[in-house]
């Protein structure tokens, strides 16, 4: 495993390929967080870096991170430990926003364009909101409201990431990680260890209500879906929210029902056999026996923290159930 870290100098003018002390962790999360690089470097009278100094690294010739130095403690040792993120960290501007007729997918390249972010490849979302009105949040913030009401009324999941310096992207259907015969594999061989816990006790519904209050007509349109089966089982469990004008009622409350009529299952994997393809946002195929159920199925990937130390790769992954989980 060779691996390549460059940090360029301020101005641009040089680049440094410092000697990394005690390995690199590399950092991501499905939402509302910045891709994170933490490594330790000696201070020398060459290493010259300061805060805003671009960060790159590759592995194998994979490209792995690009970002930027954040911050710098150090240590009587003259050992510098250095916190570089990429730019999803800028998202943790705050401003107000208004917007309509515009996809998920459009806003962001807006936000892009304002904040003088690369944008790569983004998705289509598909679902056009109407009308919002977003003030004082942060845009991560922003951007989660508006794949949220994608999500809510398509059932259709997307992830936003960090690409190697290009924002990204892309619905679950594009974040498999392998190809068909030869989709990457967490089991009892490449996990090493795991804490599994499945749950009806947060974000679990099987009765959703929604109301809307019609101006035209005066009147409060109620709309409700829910699964007699599971309500004999587990009591109500209610979902309750009001609609924005423009909102298709019966459509949102059926696909609220789809996603949330179920236990939710989470599972933490410590000192897997590391693979550069995984990320936060990455659907992975397990396959493990986890107590209630032997699992053989695709899961969501909320937190990935990859090591890399002398030679040796592991990953710590963080997953849960995928709202359309498909039989391997």
């Amino acid at each position: 495993m060779y691996v390549e870290l460059l940090i360029g100098a301020e101005g641009g003018a040089k680049a440094y390929q410092p000697a990394v002390e005690e390995g690199i962790e590399w950092t991501t999360e499905r939402k509302g967080v910045p891709g994170k690089l933490v490594f330790k470097v000696l201070q020398d009278d060459i290493l010259d870096i300061s805060e805003g100094s671009p960060v790159r690294m590759t592995v194998d010739g994979d490209k792995i991170f690009f970002g930027f130095v954040f911050k710098q403690q150090r240590a009587k040792d003259q050992i510098v430990t250095v916190t570089a993120y990429d730019q999803l960290r800028y998202l943790k501007n705050k401003d107000t926003k208004v917007y309509e007729g515009q996809t998920a997918s459009q806003f962001i390249r807006m936000l892009a364009e304002d904040y003088s972010l690369n944008a790569g490849t983004l998705e289509d979302t598909g679902y056009i909101i109407v009308s919002r009105v977003e003030e004082n949040v942060s845009l991560f913030e922003m951007v989660a409201n508006a794949l949220d009401l994608t999500l809510t009324n398509t059932g259709e999941m997307f992830v936003l990431y960090d690409d190697f310096g290009k924002l990204t992207l892309k619905s679950l259907s594009s974040m498999y990680v392998g190809a068909p015969g030869a989709y990457l594999m967490i089991d009892e061989e490449t996990g090493a260890n795991f804490d599994y816990t499945s749950s009806i006790d947060d974000n679990t519904y099987n009765k959703v209500k929604l109301i809307y209050d019609n101006d035209d007509t005066g009147q409060r349109e109620v709309y409700i879906a829910q699964d007699s089966a599971n309500i004999n089982k587990w009591g109500i469990l209610q979902y309750f929210d009001t609609l924005q004008k423009g909102e298709n009622g019966p459509a949102k409350a059926d696909a609220l029902l789809k996603l949330y009529n179920k236990k939710t299952r989470s599972l933490r994997i410590t000192d897997a056999i590391g693979d550069n393809r995984v990320r936060a946002g990455s659907m992975v195929v397990v396959s493990l026996r986890l107590g209630d159920i032997k699992i053989n199925n695709w899961m969501l990937v909320e937190k990935c923290r990859h090591i890399y130390r002398e030679g040796e790769h592991w990953m710590d992954l963080t997953l849960r159930g995928a709202s359309c989980i498909i039989q391997v």
